[in-house]
């Protein structure tokens, strides 16, 4: 994939990286065509079974490009994925696959929106985090519903109501980020971990996170019954046959995803 999005798949890993270094990879209507692409194939295509993202250059990205229009609705009008929120590019993806965030630099705006989205945040320990949309005189919204999800509230409504940029060690005491790693090891860390993940059966992992992301609209009861009928469905795939005979035999399972 071509442009200011690259898609890459090595194995069962798909990479996806903001590609606009000279703007410090800011969203506009390309880079946010392109992001939709990516995570469409993402989504779609069934040899991805992870997904990792990061950004070139001295970025991660720094979010909307205020001299190209932000990628807005007007420039861009959006995707039945981007509903019901067609205002922020990623906000309606039902993807349930792994997706690790490998933050390289600068992460503000879009880009942090984006990190609250993904499932494992790695950071590399020139990475900055932030939200600046308020002093600039606009609300942060889609961050503002995810970020007290993942953090202590008091640090989310700092990071959301001062605009202050922290950086990596402090995004990992408050629980945004998982690790810290050299810059030089990031995307090596990533793959790391992916290749982890990858020990998973891929549809039984996206059982589980699909429950995980639906259950906490759920009430318990409905959640439970929901999950067991999900457990049934993955208990008839080929690679639920494939891991009980793997256990019984001793041996490392393989998965074929179906």
């Amino acid at each position: 994939m071509a442009g200011l999005v690259r898609y890459e798949l090595d194995g069962h890993v798909a990479t996806i990286t903001y590609d606009r270094p000279e703007a410090l990879n800011a969203i506009n209507a390309e880079v946010r065509q392109g992001l939709n692409d990516a995570f469409t194939r993402f989504r779609e295509e069934e040899e991805a079974w992870v997904g990792i993202v990061t950004g070139t250059g001295r970025a991660f990205s720094v979010g909307a490009d205020l001299r190209g229009g932000g990628g807005a609705a007007g420039e861009f009008p959006g995707t039945f994925w981007e509903k019901p929120t067609q205002n922020s590019f990623e906000s309606g993806w039902e993807i349930f696959k792994p997706v690790i965030a490998a933050v390289n630099g600068l992460c503000l705006g879009y880009g942090l929106t984006l990190v609250t989205w993904c499932d494992f945040v790695i950071a590399s320990d020139r990475a900055e985090f932030g939200f600046p949309e308020v002093r600039l005189g606009v609300p942060t919204i889609v961050g503002a519903i995810r970020l007290p999800q993942r953090i202590n509230w008091q640090y989310a409504m700092e990071l959301l109501l001062t605009g202050e940029r922290i950086d990596a060690q402090r995004a990992h005491e408050i629980g945004l980020v998982g690790w810290v790693v050299e810059h030089d090891r990031l995307l090596e860390e990533a793959r790391g971990l992916a290749d982890r993940l990858l020990a998973a059966a891929p549809l039984a992992a996206r059982t589980v996170k699909e429950m995980a992301v639906r259950a906490r609209s759920l009430s318990d009861l409905e959640a439970i019954r929901f999950g067991e009928t999900m457990r049934k469905v993955a208990a008839a795939t080929e690679d639920a046959r494939e891991g009980g005979r793997a256990f019984a035999e001793g041996r490392a399972p393989d998965w074929q995803g179906r």
